[in-house]
């Protein structure tokens, strides 16, 4: 989800991949940082909450990448589920942002998306099967 935040009177649009996370992974100006809040009562204002995050440069790996529009060659789980329905084949095109299948966590569905467009050349799940958080779920081809 994207924010926009104000540091030092300097504007920042932030996006959060998930702000319930610990360490949250927040992209600022196409770099990403691991930022781990201070836990501790609610701040008495904005100022006060920026003041106690500590961010830190995350490490590009290969499995990080693999969400990354561009990055990678393979689509991961955003979070761990069981995957109800597969909407793609070995050798179908799909374009960004396509929903390529669904996961149910928690008893919620959620449609994964495409990252890119392209072919895909091989599905590693199946309907039914549990996956684990950044598990591949697809491969694309090239």
């Amino acid at each position: 989800m994207k924010y926009k935040l104000t540091v030092n009177n300097q504007s920042y649009e932030v996006e959060i991949e998930n702000i319930n996370a610990r360490p949250v992974i927040v992209t600022v100006d196409g770099q990403r940082f691991e930022v781990m809040p201070e836990a501790s009562n609610q701040p008495q204002d904005k100022t006060e909450a920026v003041s106690k995050v500590e961010a830190k440069p995350v490490a590009q790996s290969p499995l990080a990448a693999a969400n990354l529009p561009g990055g990678g060659n393979s689509l991961s789980a955003p979070l761990p589920g069981t995957v109800v329905e597969l909407f793609v084949k070995d050798g179908d095109s799909v374009a960004a942002g396509q929903v390529v299948l669904v996961i149910e966590a928690m008893k919620m569905k959620n449609s994964i998306r495409s990252t890119r467009g392209g072919t895909i050349e091989k599905v590693l799940v199946s309907q039914g099967q549990s996956v684990a958080h950044k598990q591949a779920l697809v491969e694309f081809a090239g």
